[in-house]
């Protein structure tokens, strides 16, 4: 009976239409998460004058929804690794699809913060999932950039919920901008179909024959119709999997991947819920300051795509760490300019320096782990990041009540990236999983040499 390693056809695989379609789809899911976390920001002038509501209220109604998405992130990402990723991920979708939808027929601030918070559960389950099922599908020689990529998604969806609304908000209102975000319910029974079970999840479950299938599309000269046998993975060991984070001299690579990514959540939900205020505040008008939104996402589109293509070439600390310092300057900056094409320019990099690092060290935590605690790690840094995301709206809010000159306000958010720098800095990486993976690789090697 012919036996085979699961991960290294995965890891050794080309590019086929498997992969494109798969990329394709996960592109799409995440570009839908991106649309339905910045229109917030996008609508929130049009709801303080409508409901009347002052600056902290808004901040608290965003936080309120990142409170969703940090039980999203615990709840699923440990469901994830028992009942199967596909599922979990099918089920956000319609969470925060749905839920947004409905948050368009709000007609006042509590039902409105209820929809929320129900989409955001969504919204935080559905990230660590598809990262985690990206980097399992995805070829060992450009897996940085085929995760990366897939969340590049968040910034498109970004861009088109800044302009959706620039073109929605002045003429039809606020409401048809959340009733957009239901067109995934559209494609949900092509997902079903598209979507592939985690292999190592169908093998621990005894679903073989289903983990053959997938293979063949991932590998074509597997016949499945041969007698073939599966290399089962490692046997989980009993205990709670966040406890194993922080087994085997992972401790401290574990707490500063939360620390970095709460500061990451702080930039992020700072500029997301807050950036045409801040702008506003500024001197801009409300158009050109939702421009301000698509241009920091192009930033981290480029970021993203340039920057993991270099993470393959010097590894994440040597791109992560320096990119989080330009973003400290950039925000200290952006306050002092009065000039539209400076400030088009620091927000681009301030654009690479949160959502961008954001993208590649989600990769870098998916990389790290085993495959089996992948969606556990990455759904409790999640968690924990966006606890960041609960303080941000609100400390925003109360910032701008204070009266400040806009340099003081954006030399306050700068913190998070200094304090994310640093964090990133004391990253172990030669405790990570890829470097055990090579050490396995070469002690293999060197037996079979000292046979010879």
């Amino acid at each position: 009976m012919k036996l085979i390693n699961p991960m290294k056809v995965i890891d050794g695989s080309r590019i086929h239409s498997f992969h494109i379609w798969l990329v394709f789809w996960l592109f799409l899911v995440i570009l839908f998460d991106g649309y339905d976390v910045v229109i917030y920001g996008a609508v929130v002038p049009s709801l303080i004058k409508e409901w009347g509501i002052s600056d902290v209220t808004a901040g608290a109604i965003g936080s309120y929804t990142v409170m969703g998405t940090a039980a999203g992130a615990i709840v699923f990402g440990l469901l994830a690794d028992k009942l199967g990723r596909k599922k979990i991920i099918l089920l956000t979708i319609f969470l925060f699809s749905f839920f947004t939808l409905l948050s368009g027929f709000a007609n006042g601030p509590t039902m409105f913060i209820i929809f929320r918070v129900i989409a955001g559960i969504g919204l935080g389950g559905v990230m660590p999932n598809v990262i985690a099922l990206t980097t399992e599908f995805a070829p060992k020689h450009i897996r940085s950039a085929l995760v990366s990529f897939v969340f590049c998604g968040y910034s498109v969806g970004a861009i088109a919920a800044a302009l959706t609304s620039r073109s929605l908000l002045p003429t039809v209102g606020w409401e048809p901008v959340f009733w957009l975000a239901g067109i995934p319910l559209l494609f949900f029974p092509l997902l079903i179909k598209v979507i592939p079970e985690s292999v190592s999840f169908l093998i621990q479950t005894g679903r073989v024959e289903e983990a053959k299938r997938v293979l063949a599309k991932i590998d074509p000269t597997i016949n499945v119709k041969e007698a073939i046998e599966l290399k089962k993975p490692d046997e989980r060991t009993p205990g709670s999997p966040v406890i194993k984070l922080f087994e085997q001299k992972r401790a401290i690579s574990t707490v500063m991947f939360w620390i970095s990514c709460f500061s990451a959540f702080i930039l992020i939900y700072s500029m997301n819920t807050w950036l045409p205020r801040l702008m506003m505040q500024a001197g801009y008008d409300l158009k050109s300051s939702l421009t301000f939104i698509a241009v920091m996402q192009i930033g981290a589109i480029v970021g993203t795509i340039v920057f993991g293509r270099l993470v393959d070439k010097l590894g994440f600390k040597k791109v992560l760490v320096p990119l989080f310092f330009c973003g400290a300057i950039a925000l200290s900056l952006i306050g002092f300019t009065n000039s539209p094409f400076i400030a088009y320019g620091l927000i681009s990099v301030i654009g690479a320096a949160s959502v961008g690092v954001q993208n590649m060290s989600n990769a870098f935590v998916s990389q790290y782990y085993p495959t089996e605690m992948r969606s556990t790690a990455l759904g409790s840094t999640m968690a924990f990041g966006r606890m960041g995301g609960i303080v941000a709206p609100t400390f925003v809010g109360i910032l701008l009540t204070m009266n400040l000159q806009p340099q003081y306000n954006f030399a306050a958010i700068a913190s998070a990236a200094v304090l994310g720098g640093f964090a990133m800095l004391f990253v172990q990486e030669k405790h990570g999983n890829y470097n055990k993976e090579a050490d396995k690789s070469e002690s293999a090697e060197d037996r079979l040499n000292a046979a010879k």
